[in-house]
């Protein structure tokens, strides 16, 4: 007699069926009332929006010049550590990630 292994075993059926009902019995809640509580919660009161006019903000910012052991990338003009340096034309350095 042959033996289908691909039908389901009594026993995980019944399991599947009992937490089945234990979902649907379960007090989850709808699709709607979750939309509902999104909606009253939504606040964009602090949101700033880009293209928003910032024209009257005031940023600062401090500066930290490179040390002895660094150097600007003339690539991607980061700051990086002199064991990165690959090739140097004149005073302008390149790391070790843009020369690649």
């Amino acid at each position: 007699m042959a033996t289908d292994y691909d039908e389901v075993r009594p026993d995980v059926a019944e399991a599947r069926k009992a937490s089945l009902d234990a979902v649907k019995s379960a007090n989850a809640p709808d699709a709607k009332s979750v939309v509902r509580e999104l909606d009253e919660t939504d606040h964009t009161d602090g949101l700033e929006l880009p293209g928003a006019d910032l024209s009257n903000e005031e940023l600062t910012v401090t500066v930290i010049p490179a040390k002895d052991d660094e150097f600007i990338c003339g690539s991607c003009f980061l700051v990086r550590h002199r064991s990165q340096l690959v090739r140097e034309e004149g005073s302008t350095g390149f790391c070790v990630e843009c020369e690649g």
